[in-house]
């Protein structure tokens, strides 16, 4: 598009739109659409999904005191250059090399405490806490258990990040595109907010440039808790992610 300003990056191959990863979204709001909260629930394929990470390791990799932030575009960027890079190497990689490949960079990217609250929806409040760390911890490992096993090939497609952040009442939205080696593009687009410290996080992303997955995920967790509880909701996790390891 002319006057577009955008830095492209080489990305895996995806096999059908539906396998771009989704991530999460603000608190306290069921966001279906970019900039714009409510609206009803859609589902998406199961390659649509979410990121978390347990706490202590966000807190590991968080930047030291005083280092500079990245701002909002180059935080995109620099994810996609991170995935790339493991991607590149996937076929050599163990699942659980991926794995660990990955840690850093999600939790440089993504409110990961936030969105981990997020996705158990309001009844959040009323588990103990520890059961809320078993829960984050186990969301955790099965978010980054899913981006490394389905990055796992790579076959010409690229991102294209606009560098030129959009306004939402509920952050900014920067805007990006899958193109597909075909040509076609396929907008995925960031809803970023800042943290406590004044650096920029990822709360949600949009399929196709509105689509948010994070409210089908919170509508199928708040079933499950309701059904069997916390202790229930962990197993059903854990399965999901001993899964995905075994491919």
């Amino acid at each position: 598009m002319p006057g577009r300003s955008c830095t492209h990056w080489r990305i895996p191959r995806l096999n059908s739109v539906a396998s771009i990863l989704i991530l999460a979204f603000p608190d306290q709001f069921a966001i279906t659409a970019a900039g714009t909260i409510g609206g009803t629930f859609m589902p998406l394929s199961r390659r649509a999904l979410l990121l978390a990470l347990p706490l202590p390791i966000v807190a590991a990799f968080q930047p030291a005191r005083g280092a500079p932030e990245a701002g909002p575009s180059a935080l995109i960027e620099r994810f996609y250059a991170d995935l790339l890079a493991v991607m590149k190497e996937a076929k050599r990689l163990s699942f659980a090399a991926r794995y660990d490949r990955l840690v850093p960079s999600v939790a440089r990217t993504f409110d990961l405490g936030l969105m981990t609250r997020i996705a158990i929806g309001p009844g959040w409040a009323q588990i103990a806490a520890e059961q809320q760390q078993r829960l984050t911890d186990v969301f955790s490992r099965y978010t980054i258990s899913v981006y490394a096993n389905r990055f796992d090939d790579y076959g010409g497609e690229r991102f294209e990040v606009d560098a030129k952040p959009n306004t939402s009442p509920n952050g900014i939205i920067i805007a990006s595109r899958i193109v597909k080696a075909n040509g076609e593009p396929v907008p995925l687009n960031y809803l970023m907010r800042q943290d406590g410290a004044g650096g920029w996080k990822v709360v949600d992303v949009y399929l196709s440039g509105t689509i948010s997955e994070l409210a089908t995920r919170r509508s199928e967790f708040v079933a499950v808790l309701q059904r069997a509880g916390a202790d229930g909701l962990v197993r059903m996790i854990e399965q999901r992610t001993a899964a995905l390891r075994m491919g």
